[in-house]
């Protein structure tokens, strides 16, 4: 989730050593077994599986000196999310940047405050830990204390609009188009934004190219930007693709948007109901 210059605002998540001329992301972990092939839920695993062995060929040269990757550590949580909630017949699918540092990064689930999780979703299963971890932001998993507001309000809206997940995941699916976090040697949080150019640029790349198999193999109809910034690199991704699939947008839930604290919920709801989708998700 784009938002927040500093870890303590809102960005998350896989850690690996520090190498001068370029910090290359760490080997998978030998538990992150490969889903059967066939259902929705299975080839969203496999592009992401796809993704992740992409991304561990990346290097990052200065200020990233940690970079948290959930889908490798918290890969049974979130399989356990995708293969209970990613279903045949989902038409939209939200989109989020990338994880938050109280969120996806302890959860694995997009937007994943733990009491949204633990308690809504009711999401189980193990959550390891980085291979090198920031002695300042520690991954603690279904057990983090420390909520995350973007997550909460985000889920928190569903749930009352929604009542009842089930309702929720008839129609909609979540997701992250990046799955990495990056932060400097104090533990400050860099967005992709904030990466060099060209580096940022090969990043994003390769994850375009999974969002594009993602929504082909989900069939989804249409994509919602969870914020700009992933609405407009939703947009661009499939307009250069070839895949149809409308794209639109609402506004980040993130605390450091003045906006968002005066009334989220309600310029959700507004902009959902102009985009068709409100009457889906309503229980009333």
């Amino acid at each position: 989730m784009l938002d927040g210059n500093s870890f303590g605002n809102e960005t998350g998540d896989f850690a690996c050593g520090d190498a001068e001329g370029g910090l290359p992301l760490c080997e998978s972990e030998d538990q992150v077994s490969k889903p059967a092939n066939g259902t929705p839920s299975s080839r969203f695993l496999e592009a992401e599986l796809e993704l992740n062995a992409h991304l561990r060929g990346l290097t990052f040269s200065e200020p990233v000196r940690y970079i948290y990757n959930p889908l490798e550590y918290a890969w049974d949580t979130h399989r356990c999310y995708v293969e209970k909630y990613c279903q045949a017949g989902q038409s939209v699918l939200f989109l989020g940047m990338n994880p938050g540092p109280f969120g996806m990064a302890q959860t694995g689930v997009p937007f994943g405050e733990v009491r949204s999780v633990v308690d809504w979703l009711e999401v189980t299963g193990e959550v390891g830990r980085p291979d090198n971890e920031h002695p300042k932001r520690r991954i603690t998993g279904l057990g983090c204390t420390q909520s995350e507001v973007s997550g909460a309000r985000f889920w928190g809206f569903f749930r009352k609009l929604c009542g009842e997940p089930t309702r929720f995941f008839r129609h909609c699916f979540v997701h992250n188009l990046c799955p990495l976090i990056f932060m400097n040697a104090s533990g400050k949080n860099l967005t992709p934004p904030e990466l060099p150019a060209a580096e940022r640029e090969t990043l994003l790349a390769k994850c375009d190219t999974a969002l594009c198999q993602v929504v082909k193999a989900l069939n989804v109809s249409m994509v919602i930007g969870v914020g700009r910034v992933a609405e407009q690199r939703a947009r661009r991704a499939l307009s250069a693709a070839g895949v149809s699939a409308r794209v639109e947008g609402i506004m980040h839930p993130s605390p450091r948007n003045p906006l968002a604290n005066k009334g989220w919920e309600e310029i959700a709801r507004a902009k959902l109901a102009e985009l068709g989708v409100l009457s889906l998700l309503s229980n009333t």
